[in-house]
């Protein structure tokens, strides 16, 4: 097209799409082979693939909505409809997580001993490293808070400062959670308790991981002065997706780690 006379974003074909599907197909074939095989070749070359799509199509992304102006105010409300409808299909995802462990806590089957958490199984103290967990993953739902107002008000330094702390808060999260799956009395092939568990707890832990690399990109982008008082979506879908990540932690707490001891 010679003359746009429309504000929406035709886009470019782009193979990344194409890439990052392969690379999920070698991911988890990677995957099944190294737990079968204990062979990690195909996996790495992968996760290596994944990451360069990723790089990639980030790159793509922000040029469009930095430097060629593509993310008019229409193109904007489309990409809030498209996080909000991601975020509610992650909501979907986890329910299953808490369907599976309240099916199977609630009323306890003869082959559990008929009681929770079942017989032979040793659970975590929710008032030792998980609780801290959570005053973490609070602290940095706070500090990213604190980073949108900033940004909002232009106030630059301490919008990088705030997104620096939430990375980190983030970070010291996950080597917490390391270091208890590094030290539980139980394991995922220990029933349903052990499943239910490393599952709901690993995804959740995937999900700090690539929040952590949303903000991580964010506060690069900040550094080099992309984001504005009033055109800075990149960051606040970052912020939302963090604080949907804080609230599944909530609840997987509660549930889990609390009430399910």
């Amino acid at each position: 097209m010679a003359h746009q006379t429309h504000p929406y974003h035709m886009v470019d074909p782009s193979p990344w799409p194409l890439t990052g599907a392969i690379a999920a197909l070698l991911m988890t074939s990677g995957l099944a082979i190294w737990f079968h095989f204990h062979i990690m070749s195909l996996m790495v070359l992968g996760l290596a693939l994944l990451v360069l799509t990723v790089i990639q199509w980030w790159r793509d992304v922000v040029r469009e909505g930095t430097f060629q102006g593509h993310h008019t105010p229409p193109v904007q409300k489309g990409l809030r409809f498209g996080m909000i409808l991601f975020i509610a299909s992650e909501v979907l995802f986890f329910l299953g997580f808490f369907w599976a462990f309240y099916h199977s806590s609630l009323a306890p089957t003869p082959e559990l001993g008929a009681c929770w958490p079942p017989a032979g199984i040793t659970p975590l103290d929710p008032f030792e490293v998980p609780l801290l967990n959570t005053a973490v993953l609070l602290a940095s739902g706070v500090t990213v808070t604190w980073a949108h107002h900033s940004i909002m008000e232009g106030k630059r330094k301490q919008a990088i400062q705030s997104l620096t702390l939430t990375i980190i808060l983030g970070g010291y999260f996950t080597a917490l959670q390391a270091l208890e799956y590094y030290e539980a009395p139980f394991t995922i092939a220990d029933g349903v308790y052990g499943a239910t568990f490393f599952v709901a707890t690993g995804f959740h832990g995937l999900h700090v991981l690539i929040g952590s690399s949303f903000l991580a990109i964010c506060l690069l982008r900040q550094i080099q002065h992309h984001f504005t008082t009033h055109h800075h979506f990149g960051f606040e879908a970052a912020a939302w997706y963090w604080h949907f990540v804080d609230v599944v932690w909530l609840f997987l707490y509660v549930s889990i780690y609390w009430w399910g001891r």
